[in-house]
């Protein structure tokens, strides 16, 4: 995606002498040779932690909460409806605390543990192994199992990879008896979480042998192919990711990154709900930055990996404010506005962008933690702006990515970001194009002229995003507040598309 900068401070005289208004041009460049979105781009990531697993997604079958197996009705469905292609679990730093044989067997005979990372919360590890996998067949997405390094053995991970995939042997047997005949599929495996920090605390040349060492012990069974995971770098530690691609890149399949938009610069994270106009747009370039980031982490796996062949995953990502007043600390619980579905928006375009090397995502995390998908109470349910972004955006699910040329007034924000008035990304599947737009403007509406470059079109369709203030959000007694609703702003004429956006507002049309 190429911005040209233009200043707003320039435009100001003229948006107030004619109109509020910004002009946005966009040239979309189809080509054949541009990569495939992967779904994987839309993952989800469901961590010990807080309310997450315990009542977000999972409340046991003797519930009263409507549920089948276990799982609440009400977020399986909406789920569901996400088409979740990939989901991460146990953690995060549960990960490394986390012994797999704890949650197999009877559920009465499982030992009970102190979440220590998460709040000093009693878990009775009800929901283990199996009731993962279970739900993953009921979502029919990938498993993503982040592996004990931290404080496991290399002999427990092994026999975990086995015990899921093997046909026969010990460990199937022990499975068996717990109630499944057949293996699961086991694709992702991580092999550590975050090895820098709570995963052990190790430095990348340690951390580069261990994982050589845990990763060979993890086998492929009965025609399983394990896509092996290193834990990679936090954000802006460029030297982790040169160490592990120079002394392990050919032992892998893919390496982690993790990055969190928070507000630093406040002396706090900052308040879910709470926040000035130069909060909202200092947030929305901190996001953004992340395409800097995964394009420096990429130059280095370049030098490594010319031929792209492991990718890079953005296994954690989102927004992280305090937490609401009056919740469990440790819990992570944050409510979730019209400014937190801005950056999932501009991420996800982000990411489209390094599809060639960024295969898989995951937000975090997928119920009532951090940018969560849903928020439960009791048995109440609700959807968020964040959810219904992913909801936009499914069209873009496997889709060739269109690259694009736009000019866009940019506006400068603290500490020397940029946000961009509109931003806006485009895929191809099956004949369908999809072009999804931003508008970031809190005041100002925004026209923008979409040159279809050949792209053959007779009909435009869409939804649009958005609230009356950018920290509107949906809440138990005001579930729809921000939801998508048609829009109608578009228009086709002579190979050019032409949208006029309200004010921070997501579009995603659909042309046929």
């Amino acid at each position: 995606m190429n911005f040209k900068a233009i200043s707003l401070c320039c435009l100001s005289v003229a948006a107030v002498s004619m109109s509020a208004k910004t002009v946005t041009e966009v040239r979309l460049l189809p080509s054949e040779e541009s990569p495939v979105i992967q779904k994987e781009i839309y993952g989800q990531f469901a961590e010990h932690l807080g309310t997450c697993i315990y009542g977000g997604l999972w409340v046991g079958p003797e519930s009263s909460i409507p549920n089948t197996q276990g799982y609440r009705n009400d977020v399986l469905n909406a789920l569901k409806e996400l088409k979740v292609p990939v989901m991460r679990w146990p953690g995060g730093c549960f990960a490394d605390e986390y012994h797999w044989m704890d949650g197999i067997g009877p559920k009465e005979n499982r030992p009970r543990m102190v979440n220590s990372n998460w709040g000093g919360t009693v878990e009775d590890n009800s929901f283990g192994t199996h009731e993962f996998f279970n739900l993953c067949e009921l979502l029919e997405c990938e498993p993503y199992l982040s592996g004990n390094v931290g404080s496991g053995t290399v002999e427990e991970l092994a026999k975990w990879v086995e015990y899921i995939t093997a046909e026969e042997g010990p460990m199937a047997n022990l499975r068996k008896q717990n109630g499944r005949e057949k293996p699961w599929k086991l694709k992702y495996l991580g092999v550590g979480n975050e090895s820098w920090g709570c995963g052990g605390s190790f430095t990348p040349e340690y951390y580069s042998d261990v994982y050589r060492r845990y990763q060979t012990y993890c086998r492929n069974f009965n025609g399983n192919r394990l896509y092996k995971v290193a834990s990679g770098a936090s954000d802006y530690d460029y030297n982790w990711t040169d160490v592990m691609m120079k002394n392990a890149g050919r032992m892998m399949d893919g390496i982690s990154l993790h990055y969190y938009t928070v507000l630093g610069w406040s002396g706090s994270k900052g308040a879910a709900t709470k926040f000035t106009d130069e909060d909202y747009y200092w947030t929305l370039g901190k996001c953004l930055e992340v395409g800097s980031v995964v394009k420096k982490h990429c130059d280095i796996m370049d030098k490594y990996d010319p031929e792209k062949r492991v990718g890079l995953l953005v296994d954690e990502w989102g927004t992280w404010w305090d937490e609401e007043p009056g919740t469990v600390p440790g819990h992570l619980y944050q409510q979730n506005t019209l400014r937190d579905a801005m950056v999932a928006a501009l991420s996800l375009n982000t990411f489209h962008t390094f599809t060639d090397r960024v295969k898989m995502t995951n937000i975090a995390q997928v119920a009532n933690v951090l940018q969560s998908m849903v928020l439960t109470k009791g048995d109440q349910m609700v959807l968020t702006p964040t959810y219904y972004v992913f909801k936009l955006y499914i069209p873009h699910q496997d889709g060739k990515l269109i690259p694009a040329n736009v000019e866009t007034p940019m506006r400068k924000v603290r500490d020397n970001r940029e946000v961009p008035a509109v931003s806006v990304t485009a895929s191809t599947r099956d004949g369908v194009t999809a072009i999804s737009i931003t508008n970031t403007d809190l005041t100002e509406e925004a026209q923008v002229n979409i040159d279809l470059s050949g792209i053959k079109a007779t009909k435009v369709s869409g939804e649009i995003l958005t609230a009356a203030s950018a920290d509107a959000y949906n809440d138990f007694g005001q579930p729809e507040k921000v939801s998508p609703r048609e829009f109608k702003g578009a228009k086709l004429s002579n190979g050019k598309l032409t949208a006029t956006l309200p004010s921070k507002s997501i579009v995603t049309l659909i042309l046929k």
